[in-house]
Protein backbone atom coordinates (compact mmCIF):
# COMPACT_ATOMS: atom_id res chain seq x y z
CA UNK A 1 0.00 0.00 0.00
CA UNK A 2 0.96 3.82 -0.39
CA UNK A 3 -0.22 7.31 -0.27
CA UNK A 4 -0.67 9.44 -3.30
CA UNK A 5 0.04 12.88 -3.55
CA UNK A 6 -0.84 15.17 -6.67
CA UNK A 7 1.03 18.67 -6.42
CA UNK A 8 -0.39 21.95 -9.04
CA UNK A 9 -1.12 19.30 -11.72
CA UNK A 10 -1.63 20.81 -14.96
CA UNK A 11 -2.56 19.44 -18.25
CA UNK A 12 -3.83 20.83 -21.52
CA UNK A 13 -3.89 19.01 -24.74
CA UNK A 14 -3.38 21.62 -27.18
CA UNK A 15 -4.74 25.20 -25.89
CA UNK A 16 -7.35 23.20 -24.05
CA UNK A 17 -6.50 23.07 -20.57
CA UNK A 18 -8.19 20.16 -18.70
CA UNK A 19 -6.63 20.37 -15.33
CA UNK A 20 -5.77 22.94 -13.13
CA UNK A 21 -3.21 23.07 -10.67
CA UNK A 22 -5.11 19.52 -9.35
CA UNK A 23 -4.26 19.24 -5.05
CA UNK A 24 -5.02 16.31 -3.53
CA UNK A 25 -3.44 13.60 -1.04
CA UNK A 26 -4.80 9.80 -0.54
CA UNK A 27 -3.95 8.62 2.10
CA UNK A 28 -2.26 4.59 2.86
CA UNK A 29 -5.20 2.17 2.34
CA UNK A 30 -7.95 4.71 1.77
CA UNK A 31 -10.52 4.58 -1.09
CA UNK A 32 -11.17 7.84 -3.18
CA UNK A 33 -13.32 8.47 -5.67
CA UNK A 34 -13.09 11.11 -8.28
CA UNK A 35 -16.29 12.09 -9.57
CA UNK A 36 -17.94 15.02 -11.92
CA UNK A 37 -19.88 15.81 -15.14
CA UNK A 38 -18.29 14.04 -17.85
CA UNK A 39 -15.37 16.05 -19.24
CA UNK A 40 -14.65 17.65 -16.24
CA UNK A 41 -11.07 15.97 -16.25
CA UNK A 42 -11.73 12.87 -13.84
CA UNK A 43 -10.48 10.51 -16.03
CA UNK A 44 -7.23 12.52 -17.92
CA UNK A 45 -6.11 13.02 -13.66
CA UNK A 46 -6.30 8.68 -13.24
CA UNK A 47 -4.07 8.70 -16.74
CA UNK A 48 -1.75 11.35 -15.41
CA UNK A 49 -1.22 9.11 -11.88
CA UNK A 50 -0.78 5.97 -14.13
CA UNK A 51 1.59 7.55 -16.27
CA UNK A 52 -0.52 6.71 -19.30
CA UNK A 53 -0.30 10.65 -20.19
CA UNK A 54 2.41 13.15 -18.80
CA UNK A 55 1.64 16.17 -16.74
CA UNK A 56 2.33 19.64 -17.98
CA UNK A 57 3.25 21.02 -14.27
CA UNK A 58 3.06 19.77 -11.02
CA UNK A 59 4.29 16.87 -9.03
CA UNK A 60 3.08 12.84 -8.41
CA UNK A 61 4.06 11.50 -5.62
CA UNK A 62 3.39 7.96 -4.82
CA UNK A 63 4.38 6.83 -1.26
CA UNK A 64 6.55 9.86 -1.15
CA UNK A 65 8.40 9.34 -4.40
CA UNK A 66 8.08 11.38 -7.09
CA UNK A 67 7.53 9.10 -10.17
CA UNK A 68 6.68 11.96 -13.09
CA UNK A 69 9.43 10.69 -15.10
CA UNK A 70 8.69 6.83 -14.47
CA UNK A 71 7.47 4.44 -16.93
CA UNK A 72 3.57 3.35 -16.00
CA UNK A 73 4.86 -0.38 -15.08
CA UNK A 74 7.08 1.51 -12.65
CA UNK A 75 4.90 3.12 -10.40
CA UNK A 76 3.57 0.45 -9.21
CA UNK A 77 -0.08 0.88 -10.14
CA UNK A 78 -2.25 -1.18 -11.51
CA UNK A 79 -5.55 -0.03 -13.82
CA UNK A 80 -8.60 -1.13 -14.20
CA UNK A 81 -10.35 0.49 -17.52
CA UNK A 82 -14.12 1.11 -18.76
CA UNK A 83 -13.88 -1.69 -21.41
CA UNK A 84 -11.92 -4.16 -19.35
CA UNK A 85 -9.38 -4.90 -22.35
CA UNK A 86 -9.39 -8.52 -22.16
CA UNK A 87 -7.85 -10.26 -24.95
CA UNK A 88 -10.38 -12.62 -26.71
CA UNK A 89 -8.37 -15.85 -27.59
CA UNK A 90 -6.35 -15.87 -24.10
CA UNK A 91 -8.27 -17.97 -21.16
CA UNK A 92 -9.28 -16.21 -18.14
CA UNK A 93 -6.20 -17.90 -16.95
CA UNK A 94 -3.97 -16.44 -19.46
CA UNK A 95 -5.21 -13.05 -19.38
CA UNK A 96 -4.81 -13.04 -15.54
CA UNK A 97 -1.40 -14.35 -15.71
CA UNK A 98 -0.23 -12.05 -18.92
CA UNK A 99 0.97 -9.33 -16.51
CA UNK A 100 2.88 -11.49 -14.76
CA UNK A 101 4.45 -13.49 -17.37
CA UNK A 102 5.89 -10.44 -18.91
CA UNK A 103 7.12 -9.31 -15.78
CA UNK A 104 9.11 -12.77 -16.34
CA UNK A 105 7.53 -14.46 -13.35
CA UNK A 106 8.02 -18.46 -12.87
CA UNK A 107 5.36 -20.84 -13.87
CA UNK A 108 4.66 -21.62 -10.10
CA UNK A 109 4.49 -18.32 -8.32
CA UNK A 110 2.07 -17.13 -11.58
CA UNK A 111 -0.34 -19.70 -11.22
CA UNK A 112 0.01 -19.00 -7.09
CA UNK A 113 -1.06 -15.54 -7.84
CA UNK A 114 -3.57 -16.53 -10.11
CA UNK A 115 -5.29 -18.60 -8.14
CA UNK A 116 -5.20 -16.60 -5.22
CA UNK A 117 -6.98 -13.70 -6.92
CA UNK A 118 -9.67 -16.05 -8.72
CA UNK A 119 -10.49 -17.42 -5.25
CA UNK A 120 -10.98 -14.28 -3.79
CA UNK A 121 -13.30 -12.81 -6.78
CA UNK A 122 -15.13 -15.91 -7.22
CA UNK A 123 -14.74 -16.95 -10.53
CA UNK A 124 -12.30 -19.99 -10.09
CA UNK A 125 -15.17 -22.12 -12.33
CA UNK A 126 -14.35 -19.65 -14.96
CA UNK A 127 -10.63 -19.90 -15.28
CA UNK A 128 -10.33 -22.14 -18.86
CA UNK A 129 -13.10 -20.15 -20.68
CA UNK A 130 -12.39 -17.08 -22.90
CA UNK A 131 -13.92 -13.55 -22.70
CA UNK A 132 -16.78 -14.33 -25.03
CA UNK A 133 -18.15 -17.02 -22.87
CA UNK A 134 -18.41 -14.40 -20.14
CA UNK A 135 -21.00 -12.60 -18.58
CA UNK A 136 -20.41 -8.03 -18.05
CA UNK A 137 -20.19 -8.51 -14.57
CA UNK A 138 -17.89 -12.10 -15.04
CA UNK A 139 -15.57 -9.80 -17.53
CA UNK A 140 -15.21 -6.95 -15.09
CA UNK A 141 -14.14 -9.61 -12.13
CA UNK A 142 -11.75 -10.99 -14.23
CA UNK A 143 -10.17 -7.58 -15.18
CA UNK A 144 -9.97 -7.05 -11.57
CA UNK A 145 -8.42 -10.03 -10.99
CA UNK A 146 -5.73 -9.15 -13.84
CA UNK A 147 -4.59 -6.41 -11.80
CA UNK A 148 -4.57 -7.83 -8.31
CA UNK A 149 -2.36 -10.62 -9.04
CA UNK A 150 0.25 -8.00 -10.00
CA UNK A 151 0.25 -7.16 -6.00
CA UNK A 152 0.21 -3.35 -7.02
CA UNK A 153 0.69 -0.43 -4.35
CA UNK A 154 -2.49 1.94 -5.62
CA UNK A 155 -5.39 0.75 -7.74
CA UNK A 156 -7.06 2.68 -10.48
CA UNK A 157 -10.50 2.51 -11.41
CA UNK A 158 -11.89 4.19 -14.44
CA UNK A 159 -15.81 4.08 -14.35
CA UNK A 160 -15.70 0.01 -14.13
CA UNK A 161 -18.87 -0.31 -13.82
CA UNK A 162 -20.59 2.02 -16.50
CA UNK A 163 -21.11 -0.61 -19.04
CA UNK A 164 -23.55 -2.97 -16.87
CA UNK A 165 -27.24 -2.79 -16.40
CA UNK A 166 -28.66 -1.13 -13.28
CA UNK A 167 -28.85 -4.46 -11.02
CA UNK A 168 -25.59 -5.65 -11.66
CA UNK A 169 -24.41 -2.12 -11.34
CA UNK A 170 -25.49 -2.53 -7.69
CA UNK A 171 -24.22 -6.44 -6.75
CA UNK A 172 -20.76 -5.08 -8.49
CA UNK A 173 -20.95 -1.67 -5.94
CA UNK A 174 -21.42 -4.36 -3.28
CA UNK A 175 -18.64 -6.39 -4.18
CA UNK A 176 -16.04 -3.31 -4.67
CA UNK A 177 -17.22 -2.73 -0.69
CA UNK A 178 -15.95 -6.20 0.22
CA UNK A 179 -12.73 -5.95 -2.30
CA UNK A 180 -11.45 -3.05 -0.67
CA UNK A 181 -12.06 -4.22 2.76
CA UNK A 182 -10.05 -7.14 2.09
CA UNK A 183 -7.24 -6.07 0.13
CA UNK A 184 -6.88 -2.38 2.14
CA UNK A 185 -5.20 -1.27 -1.32
CA UNK A 186 -4.84 2.25 -2.15
CA UNK A 187 -7.76 3.08 -4.39
CA UNK A 188 -8.39 6.16 -7.03
CA UNK A 189 -11.68 5.38 -8.66
CA UNK A 190 -12.98 7.63 -11.22
CA UNK A 191 -17.12 7.76 -11.53
CA UNK A 192 -19.81 9.89 -12.96
CA UNK A 193 -22.34 8.24 -10.51
CA UNK A 194 -22.67 9.93 -7.37
CA UNK A 195 -24.91 7.22 -5.84
CA UNK A 196 -21.56 5.30 -6.69
CA UNK A 197 -19.05 7.66 -5.13
CA UNK A 198 -21.55 7.87 -1.99
CA UNK A 199 -21.27 3.99 -1.46
CA UNK A 200 -17.98 3.35 -1.81
CA UNK A 201 -15.49 6.19 -1.12
CA UNK A 202 -13.72 7.01 2.07
CA UNK A 203 -13.66 10.42 0.85
CA UNK A 204 -14.76 12.08 -2.29
CA UNK A 205 -13.09 14.62 -4.72
CA UNK A 206 -15.67 16.40 -7.21
CA UNK A 207 -13.85 17.81 -10.00
CA UNK A 208 -15.52 21.05 -12.46
CA UNK A 209 -13.50 22.21 -15.29
CA UNK A 210 -10.20 20.34 -14.42
CA UNK A 211 -10.29 21.79 -10.39
CA UNK A 212 -10.77 20.00 -7.37
CA UNK A 213 -13.52 22.05 -6.21
CA UNK A 214 -14.21 19.88 -2.66
CA UNK A 215 -12.90 16.98 -0.96
CA UNK A 216 -13.90 15.07 2.20
CA UNK A 217 -16.14 12.29 3.06
CA UNK A 218 -19.67 12.26 1.44
CA UNK A 219 -21.11 13.44 4.33
CA UNK A 220 -19.73 16.62 4.75
CA UNK A 221 -19.87 17.22 0.80
CA UNK A 222 -23.80 16.13 1.23
CA UNK A 223 -24.79 18.03 4.20
CA UNK A 224 -22.10 21.42 3.86
CA UNK A 225 -21.39 22.05 0.03
CA UNK A 226 -19.02 24.85 -0.90
CA UNK A 227 -20.79 25.87 -3.94
CA UNK A 228 -24.33 24.81 -5.66
CA UNK A 229 -22.33 23.02 -8.06
CA UNK A 230 -21.60 20.79 -5.55
CA UNK A 231 -24.94 20.77 -3.69
CA UNK A 232 -26.45 19.65 -6.90
CA UNK A 233 -24.04 17.49 -7.85
CA UNK A 234 -24.18 15.35 -4.60
CA UNK A 235 -28.06 13.82 -3.44
CA UNK A 236 -30.02 12.28 -5.66
CA UNK A 237 -32.50 13.65 -6.26
CA UNK A 238 -31.10 17.25 -7.00
CA UNK A 239 -31.28 19.59 -4.06
CA UNK A 240 -34.08 22.75 -4.62
CA UNK A 241 -32.63 25.97 -5.60
CA UNK A 242 -34.54 29.24 -5.13
CA UNK A 243 -33.57 32.43 -6.75
CA UNK A 244 -34.19 35.68 -4.19
CA UNK A 245 -32.20 38.68 -3.02
CA UNK A 246 -31.11 39.56 0.85
CA UNK A 247 -33.11 41.76 2.57
CA UNK A 248 -31.60 42.43 5.99
CA UNK A 249 -28.23 40.77 7.70
CA UNK A 250 -27.07 40.88 10.63
CA UNK A 251 -24.13 38.93 13.15
CA UNK A 252 -26.61 35.66 14.21
CA UNK A 253 -28.40 35.38 10.31
CA UNK A 254 -30.18 37.13 7.04
CA UNK A 255 -33.39 37.65 5.64
CA UNK A 256 -34.14 36.74 2.04
CA UNK A 257 -37.06 37.94 -0.50
CA UNK A 258 -37.30 35.02 -3.13
CA UNK A 259 -38.90 35.58 -6.33
CA UNK A 260 -42.11 36.22 -6.86
CA UNK A 261 -42.20 37.78 -2.82
CA UNK A 262 -42.66 34.29 -1.74
CA UNK A 263 -42.30 33.10 1.62
CA UNK A 264 -40.79 29.52 2.90
CA UNK A 265 -41.09 30.34 6.45
CA UNK A 266 -37.27 29.64 7.79
CA UNK A 267 -34.30 31.35 9.34
CA UNK A 268 -31.60 32.00 7.46
CA UNK A 269 -28.31 31.84 9.06
CA UNK A 270 -25.27 32.80 6.99
CA UNK A 271 -21.98 34.87 7.74
CA UNK A 272 -20.99 37.36 5.13
CA UNK A 273 -24.56 38.04 3.60
CA UNK A 274 -25.05 41.79 2.15
CA UNK A 275 -28.15 43.54 1.81
CA UNK A 276 -29.22 43.58 -1.41
CA UNK A 277 -26.97 41.10 -2.61
CA UNK A 278 -28.60 38.04 -4.95
CA UNK A 279 -28.43 34.97 -3.37
CA UNK A 280 -30.14 31.48 -4.01
CA UNK A 281 -31.96 29.19 -1.08
CA UNK A 282 -30.76 25.64 -1.36
CA UNK A 283 -33.29 23.14 0.42
CA UNK A 284 -33.38 18.94 -0.21
CA UNK A 285 -36.44 17.38 -0.89
CA UNK A 286 -36.12 15.29 2.20
CA UNK A 287 -36.02 18.61 4.54
CA UNK A 288 -39.30 20.47 2.53
CA UNK A 289 -42.25 19.77 4.14
CA UNK A 290 -45.83 20.33 3.91
CA UNK A 291 -47.31 23.43 5.90
CA UNK A 292 -50.02 25.48 6.52
CA UNK A 293 -48.25 28.72 4.66
CA UNK A 294 -44.81 29.01 3.14
CA UNK A 295 -43.87 28.32 -0.58
CA UNK A 296 -47.11 28.19 -2.94
CA UNK A 297 -46.86 25.28 -5.46
CA UNK A 298 -49.30 22.78 -6.95
CA UNK A 299 -48.59 19.16 -7.98
CA UNK A 300 -47.78 18.01 -10.88
CA UNK A 301 -46.35 14.64 -10.44
CA UNK A 302 -46.27 11.81 -7.16
CA UNK A 303 -43.32 9.45 -8.40
CA UNK A 304 -43.13 5.80 -6.47
CA UNK A 305 -40.09 4.17 -5.91
CA UNK A 306 -41.57 1.75 -3.15
CA UNK A 307 -40.53 2.58 -0.33
CA UNK A 308 -39.76 6.31 -0.96
CA UNK A 309 -42.10 8.32 -3.00
CA UNK A 310 -41.83 11.83 -4.25
CA UNK A 311 -43.84 15.05 -5.37
CA UNK A 312 -42.54 16.92 -8.01
CA UNK A 313 -44.24 20.42 -7.55
CA UNK A 314 -45.15 23.75 -9.94
CA UNK A 315 -43.93 26.75 -8.36
CA UNK A 316 -43.42 30.60 -9.32
CA UNK A 317 -40.13 30.85 -6.99
CA UNK A 318 -38.32 27.91 -9.16
CA UNK A 319 -38.40 27.54 -13.06
CA UNK A 320 -37.18 23.85 -12.38
CA UNK A 321 -39.54 21.41 -10.77
CA UNK A 322 -39.99 21.85 -7.07
CA UNK A 323 -39.00 18.52 -5.64
CA UNK A 324 -40.42 16.86 -1.70
CA UNK A 325 -40.12 13.57 -0.48
CA UNK A 326 -43.39 12.62 0.73
CA UNK A 327 -44.31 10.80 4.22
CA UNK A 328 -45.66 7.54 4.47
CA UNK A 329 -49.21 9.76 5.52
CA UNK A 330 -48.67 12.27 3.35
CA UNK A 331 -51.22 11.89 0.62
CA UNK A 332 -51.54 14.34 -2.41
CA UNK A 333 -53.16 14.19 -5.88
CA UNK A 334 -51.92 15.95 -9.33
CA UNK A 335 -52.80 19.46 -9.30
CA UNK A 336 -53.50 19.91 -5.81
CA UNK A 337 -52.38 23.35 -4.45
CA UNK A 338 -49.78 23.32 -1.44
CA UNK A 339 -47.37 24.79 0.78
CA UNK A 340 -43.70 24.43 1.32
CA UNK A 341 -41.70 25.06 4.74
CA UNK A 342 -38.42 24.34 6.11
CA UNK A 343 -36.20 24.02 9.40
CA UNK A 344 -33.39 26.81 9.57
CA UNK A 345 -31.06 24.14 10.12
CA UNK A 346 -31.48 22.83 6.68
CA UNK A 347 -31.25 25.71 4.59
CA UNK A 348 -28.42 26.79 2.72
CA UNK A 349 -27.83 30.11 1.15
CA UNK A 350 -25.53 30.68 -1.99
CA UNK A 351 -24.20 34.10 -3.36
CA UNK A 352 -24.72 35.46 -6.83
CA UNK A 353 -21.10 33.12 -7.62
CA UNK A 354 -22.99 29.91 -6.22
CA UNK A 355 -20.63 30.06 -3.19
CA UNK A 356 -21.74 29.01 -0.37
CA UNK A 357 -22.35 31.76 2.20
CA UNK A 358 -21.18 30.06 5.79
CA UNK A 359 -23.19 29.23 8.44
CA UNK A 360 -23.90 29.93 11.85
CA UNK A 361 -25.61 28.53 14.69
CA UNK A 362 -29.41 28.81 14.40
CA UNK A 363 -30.33 32.32 15.23
CA UNK A 364 -33.20 34.67 14.25
CA UNK A 365 -33.88 35.25 10.37
CA UNK A 366 -36.64 34.74 8.27
CA UNK A 367 -37.33 34.68 4.34
CA UNK A 368 -40.16 37.21 4.02
CA UNK A 369 -41.65 39.20 1.32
Amino acid sequence: MASVKLRGIGKAFGSTAVLRDVDLAVEDGEFVVLVGPSGCGKSTLLRVVAGLEEVDDGDILIDGTRVNDLAPAKRGIAMVFQSYALYPHMTVRQNMAFGLRLAGKDKATIAAAVDKAAALLDITHLLDRRPKMLSGGQRQRVAIGRAIVREPTVFLFDEPLSNLDAELRVRMRYEFAKLHQRLKTTTLYVTHDQVEAMTLADRIAIIDQGRVVQFGPAEELYQHPCSMFVAGFIGSPRMNFFEGVVQTANPSGAALRLRGGQELGAAVNAAGAAPGAPATLGVRPEHLRLAGQGIAASVTLIESLGSIRFAYLASDVSDDPVILQLSPNDRLKEGEPIFLAAEPADCHLFDGEGRAFARLAAGPGSIAA
